[in-house]
């Protein structure tokens, strides 16, 4: 089963990361470097990226002649879409084990920082019975 795990930062802006002492940044993204090699080496690993803050965001609608319209930066933004992975794994508990270690990432004091971690079931097919 395929899982998309995505990493919800609270929304400070500007994108806090950025602003982190360069040991604390360098520990985060060798965590996530560990844990993404881990991940590939056990063969769950379908795919995995960060994101940038929502400062460089952008929402995207078609207007009446089919026309992008943008809108954005979001400065409001309660939370944020920081990155995410997406796994194939045996179990559901698998998917979540996974969250979990990813959600203890170290900060910027090198504590954890449990940020959440949503997890949604890729869905392969729609369903072969769509009637109401």
């Amino acid at each position: 089963m395929k899982y998309m795990l995505m990493m919800n930062h609270p929304g400070k802006l500007p994108y806090p990361i950025m602003n982190w002492p360069q040991s604390a940044f360098k520990a985060h993204i060798d965590f996530m470097k560990a844990l993404n090699r881990d991940l590939r080496e056990a063969g769950e690993l379908v795919g995995c990226e960060g994101l940038a803050g929502p400062d460089q965001a952008k929402r995207v609608r078609a207007d009446s002649h089919g026309e992008p319209i943008t809108d954005g930066i979001f400065p409001e933004t309660k939370e944020f879409l920081a990155g995410y992975w997406i796994v194939d794994v045996e179990t559901p508990e698998r998917a979540y084990a996974i969250a979990a270690r990813a959600s203890t990432a170290p900060g910027p004091s090198g504590a954890p920082l449990n940020m959440a971690i949503e997890i949604r079931q890729v869905m392969s097919a729609p369903p072969t019975d769509t009637s109401a």
